[in-house]
């Protein structure tokens, strides 16, 4: 499908092989050093803390091109307006509380708030809606593409890889990837939007091809259906990724300038994937599968070795998240999950050692995940929907103490959260016509709103 040149070749496999390397090149000093392995000793400046945060905010860099071709200009409306600010947020309010406490997960925080039963199910959470699966599928669809090979040897190659990128430096293998991949990504989109222009010229060019709603900033869509898309970036609060950053920086300054920081760099790229998105509408019209529009516009317009440069910038913008998402579920199922189980006797290896199996054992499950899997964002949907609703609320009020509740109704909410949103998805997929436009993630997040409220006031009246 896609047509490579010698060069497009060795470029990309130039790319993997100085991504190995930089991964192997990091070493642990004190192998029982759980802040050196899982924070880079939080010693994380403000470039590297910029770097590493906006490349690994893109994973689903298909999924980008699939709604922008087909939906246009919403992409960027649903897909990062609102994550813009929801980011600013969490720089404000919760950035500098999230470094200042000195741990190392999510859980950690719960469990110190809410006491070990609310710090175990928030963990097992975290675990799941911090898989790699998503990623990994993401990056052996575009290894058949690319390469064409079949979706076994695309999903083992694709492990394989992730796991040398951090199992042998950690966290600081991560970060000197991404530090690449951030480069590697920028460039790649850099490129294929200067030919773009240069071939087709601007607006002109877009507003004579496009169907008139692609260039619609709310796509005809009601004001309902952007709400809701507002309302999911709530998450944010409860990205995993933000808050490990944020705990391995030298300071709250740098956790705070660096969010904000970060999201001029994600108006930029997002500026650049929404125009190749809308370049490639414009060129196919309707005649390509709209999740292939990013690979197969680029097949279609860029020249040797330029476009090996190009699938290398989407290699990297999957590849910065998957590793991440790798380490962050590991470091979750042994940081947090593992020392609770008392008949496992690995008390005695050391805890970067353990880290080191968990991190094969997460890639492996993930792995299997995949090969029972034909959709990345049927993957996202029910994880998000799953485990995002009974953790919002309890991450954002563990750091202000006068939105505290009790610890049985944090345990509750996290039950109740999972439960409402688990019933809502069976019902949907067994065929329940009233809940056919119902979204198991907001009535889950309204099930849970109501725990914290009644918990907030039943605080006060005590």
């Amino acid at each position: 499908m896609i047509s490579f040149s010698s060069y497009d070749i060795l470029i990309l496999i130039s790319f993997f092989l100085i991504l190995v390397l930089i991964g192997l090149l990091p070493s642990i000093k004190d192998k029982n050093s759980k802040g050196e392995f899982l924070l880079a000793g939080r010693k994380m400046g403000l470039t590297l803390f910029v770097m590493t945060n906006v490349s690994t905010w893109y994973g689903g860099i298909l999924g980008i091109g699939e709604f922008t071709y087909n939906y246009g200009l919403i992409s960027w409306t649903t897909q990062g307006l609102p994550y813009y600010i929801f980011a600013i947020l969490f720089a404000f309010f919760l950035a500098k509380k999230v470094r200042k406490s000195n741990l190392h997960t999510i859980p950690e925080k719960i469990k110190q708030v809410y006491g070990l039963k609310a710090g175990i199910i928030s963990a097992i959470f975290i675990f799941f809606l911090a898989s790699p699966a998503p990623y990994l599928l993401m990056s052996a669809n575009i290894f058949e593409i690319v390469f064409g090979f079949n979706k076994y040897y695309a999903v083992f190659i694709s492990t394989i890889v992730a796991v040398l990128f951090v199992i042998k430096g950690g966290y600081k293998s991560d970060l000197y990837t991404d530090v690449f991949q951030f480069l590697v990504m920028f460039i790649g989109f850099i490129v294929i939007v200067y030919f773009s222009y240069q071939k087709f010229s601007g607006m002109e060019y877009l507003v004579q091809k496009l169907p008139a709603n692609h260039l619609n900033p709310t796509g005809g869509f009601s004001i309902y259906y952007l709400i809701t898309w507002f309302i999911i970036a709530f998450w944010t609060f409860a990205d995993p990724g933000f808050h490990q950053r944020c705990y391995s920086v030298k300071n709250e300054k740098i956790a705070f300038k660096g969010i904000l920081i970060s999201v001029i760099f994600w108006i930029f790229f997002d500026f650049l994937t929404t125009s190749t998105g809308l370049y490639s509408k414009a060129y196919f019209s309707d005649s390509i599968e709209a999740v292939l529009s990013f690979p197969l516009y680029a097949n279609a317009i860029l020249t040797s070795g330029w476009k090996g440069l190009f699938f290398a910038g989407l290699f990297a913008t999957i590849y910065s998240t998957l590793n991440s998402f790798l380490f962050i579920s590991s470091s979750t199922l042994i940081n947090d999950i593992t020392p609770h189980i008392k008949k496992l006797k690995i008390n005695k290896i050391s805890f970067v050692t353990k880290t080191r199996y968990t991190i094969i054992l997460t890639a492996t499950l993930s792995l299997i995940i995949v090969l029972f899997s034909e959709s990345v964002v049927q993957l996202w949907y029910i994880l998000g929907s799953l485990f995002i609703p009974g953790l919002i609320f309890l991450i954002i009020a563990s750091y202000y103490p006068k939105l505290k509740i009790s610890t049985w109704l944090s345990e509750l909410q996290l039950i109740i959260g999972f439960g409402v949103s688990l019933i809502v998805f069976i019902l949907k997929m067994v065929g329940i016509d009233y809940l056919s436009e119902v979204e198991p993630l907001l009535i889950g997040l309204l099930a849970v709103a109501i725990i914290q409220v009644y918990g907030h006031f039943k605080r006060l009246k005590n």
